[in-house]
């Protein structure tokens, strides 16, 4: 299963680098990839970004419900992503301090911290109404799309 996972996570690596490779536009590349994420990824209800504007995170592109529009920096788990400029992995949300819940239903989330020329610039935020849905191999092929993305506004 792991392996699988990980074949997956190669795949949309590839489709993700082929959907941004000749777009510059910060939306646009979001907005295809919380699409792409959103259609490759089981067991979830949302995925989006966040844009850190004026000292806190905005709601950028996103798929699923409505979504909370502004998190201050430090607040939940993406602003914890922001100020530690890690990638938050929560096995359930409930037990993280000071968890945002904007969707009641979210159990378990993973929010990945996007830079460009090294400063956070916002952060990937995918959430899961399972407990323990994200594991390290998600971490890693999450952060590799990151990264992709990063190296496509540089």
């Amino acid at each position: 299963m792991l392996e699988l996972k990980e074949t997956n996570y190669n795949l949309l690596q590839k489709q993700v680098s082929s959907l941004i490779e000749d777009e510059s536009n910060l939306i646009a590349i979001l907005s295809n990839v919380s699409a792409i994420l959103n259609d490759s990824i089981d067991q979830i209800n949302w995925v989006g970004f966040y844009l850190l504007e004026n000292d806190e995170l905005i709601l950028g592109p996103f798929q699923g419900h409505p979504a909370c529009v502004h998190i201050a920096i430090g607040k939940g788990v993406c602003g914890t992503a922001v100020t530690e400029n890690q990638t938050q992995l929560v096995e359930d949300v409930n037990a993280f301090p000071g968890h945002i819940a904007c969707d009641a239903n979210s159990k378990s989330e993973i929010v990945i911290p996007l830079r460009k020329h090294n400063q956070v610039i916002g952060v990937l935020d995918i959430d899961s109404p399972i407990n323990s849905r994200f594991n390290e191999t998600d971490k890693n092929g999450l952060e590799q799309i990151v990264t992709i993305i990063e190296n496509q506004l540089s």
